[in-house]
C-alpha cells in the first residue's frame, strides 16, 4: 500500500451479502452467449482492493452495484466509481484495476467505459479521458511498478 495516505481516516461500510446466482440448466447449449447482468459484474470488481487503505473498493463505497450500466445486446458495460475524496490521487489507479480487472474477466465482446461519478474529483475530466483512451492506458500497463500495484489491488485476499 502506499505511504503518506491522502485520506488517513476513510468511512469503512459493511459488505453486502453476496446472492446466490441462478445456475443455467445442464440441458443448456454450452455454445450459447449467456447474458451477463449487473451483479456479475458487481461480483467481478467489488474485491478490489483500495491502493491506499487494506478495504475493498466494496468497503469504502467507491463502487456499488447502481452504478454499474450494462447493456448485453450492445456488449457495453459503464462503471461509475467515487473516490472518497474529492482530490484522491489515486483515482486514476483505481479506474485502471477496474478495467484490467473486467478485460481480464469478461468476454472479449464486451466495451469497458470506466468514469468517475460527476461533481465527485477536482479533475474528473481528466481523469475520465486517461482511463478511456486505449493509448493511455496501454502505456500505463507497460509500467512495471503500476503493473504491481494494479496485480496487488487485484489479488484475493483469504477472509
Amino acid at each position: 500500500m502506499v505511504s503518506g495516505l491522502i485520506n488517513a481516516n476513510p468511512v469503512v461500510y459493511e459488505k453486502k451479502e453476496r446472492r446466490v446466482r441462478s445456475v443455467p440448466s445442464a440441458a443448456a447449449d454450452e455454445y450459447a452467449v449467456e447474458p451477463i447482468d449487473q451483479q456479475e459484474i458487481f461480483d467481478h470488481i467489488r474485491d478490489i482492493k483500495d491502493p491506499e487503505h487494506p478495504y475493498s473498493l466494496e468497503e469504502l463505497k467507491v463502487i456499488t452495484e447502481d452504478a454499474i450500466d450494462i447493456d448485453d445486446s450492445r456488449g457495453s458495460v459503464r462503471v461509475t466509481f467515487t473516490p472518497t475524496v474529492e482530490h484522491c490521487s489515486m483515482a486514476t489507479v483505481i479506474g485502471l484495476c477496474l478495467r484490467v480487472k473486467l478485460l481480464r474477466s469478461l468476454p472479449s465482446r464486451y466495451k469497458v467505459d470506466i468514469r468517475v461519478a460527476p461533481g465527485s474529483h477536482a479533475t474528473e475530466a481528466a481523469v475520465n479521458k486517461q482511463l478511456n483512451d486505449k493509448e493511455r492506458v496501454a502505456a500505463a500497463l507497460e509500467n512495471p511498478g503500476l503493473v504491481d500495484m494494479v496485480d496487488e489491488c487485484l489479488s484475493p485476499s483469504y477472509e
